[in-house]
This record gives structure tokens, sequence and C-alpha cells, in this order.
């Protein structure tokens, strides 16, 4: 007998791939790490609704770009847009937290999560530069979709001050 993957298997095995990085947030045991740096996405949502919050950047994975499931080779023009907005509000949260960074995680933590999100911001620049003009294949759309959530997950708005 014969198991054939499809594009929707695929799609949802990324999205649920996403608990990985996402639930290293949402167990607050030590403080942020440089392994864990508590990522706003998860950490707010895990304070209030616990571990449970892990599943949320995969939903966001599966209604930001449905049409993953059908095998899409298309980057929508929001995932540019969102990307960009994304980019400042976390530039602005570095600004706005560095000095509590400073103070409560210590001048290492803040500048190596500072320089390791600089990094995935660079590499996701990269990626959606390269797919701007043409049509990705269905594994470059999902894959550069699937970092972009990863990065939301695991490093974006890192936490930075005072835990409470």
């Amino acid at each position: 007998m014969e198991l054939k993957t499809t594009h929707g298997d695929v799609t949802f095995f990324a999205g649920m791939a996403l608990l990985i990085p996402a639930s290293l947030g949402t167990f607050l045991l030590s403080g942020p790490s440089i392994s864990a740096p508590y990522p706003a996405l998860v950490v707010v949502p895990g304070l209030l609704f616990g571990i449970p919050a892990a599943l949320l950047p995969a939903l966001l994975f599966f209604a930001w770009h449905p049409s993953l499931f059908k095998g899409s080779t298309t980057l929508p023009k929001r995932t540019y847009i969102g990307f960009v907005a994304l980019v400042i509000l976390n530039a602005t949260w570095f600004i706005a937290g560095w000095k509590f960074g400073l103070e409560f995680q210590g001048v290492h933590y803040t500048r190596l999560v500072c320089a390791i999100n600089v990094l995935w911001v660079a590499t996701l620049a990269g990626l959606l530069l390269r797919y701007r003009k043409a049509n990705a294949s269905f594994a470059s759309n999902l894959v550069v979709h699937w970092l972009l959530f990863v990065w939301l997950a695991w490093y974006a708005f890192p936490y930075l001050g005072e835990l409470p």
C-alpha cells in the first residue's frame, strides 16, 4: 500500500513543527536565555493561557497563507508588507527595551539576541527578495513562510526586562 503525501499534509506538518520553537517560550522556568529568548508572540499568551499558547504560531501560519494547503507557488504581497512591518516593530521593540534588557538580562544576552534577530531579518529579507519577481516553487514558498513564523515563534520580540 502506497501512502500519498499531499501539499496539505506537508503544510500541516510544517505548521505543527512550529510547536517546537514556540514551546521554548511557553515553559517559563528560569527566565529568557539565548536559546529561548521568550518571544512576545508566545510568552504573552503563555502567561494568560499556559502551554496551549504554543499553538498560536501554527494557527497564525495556517491562517496567514491558507493556499499553501493547495500547493501555492505565490508569495502573497501581504507577506512582504507584513515582513517590513514586523521588522520595523521588532527594531522599535529593541530600542524601547534595550535599557531594560541590559539591566535585567545583561549586556551579553541583549547584544547577542539582537545580533541573532538581525541575522534572521537578513536571511528572511534575502529569501523574500529572491522570490519577489518570479513564482517560487511550493517548497520554497512553504520554507519562506515557515521560517518567517519560526522567527516569530522563537526570536522576534524577545523578552527584555524584569520577569513578572
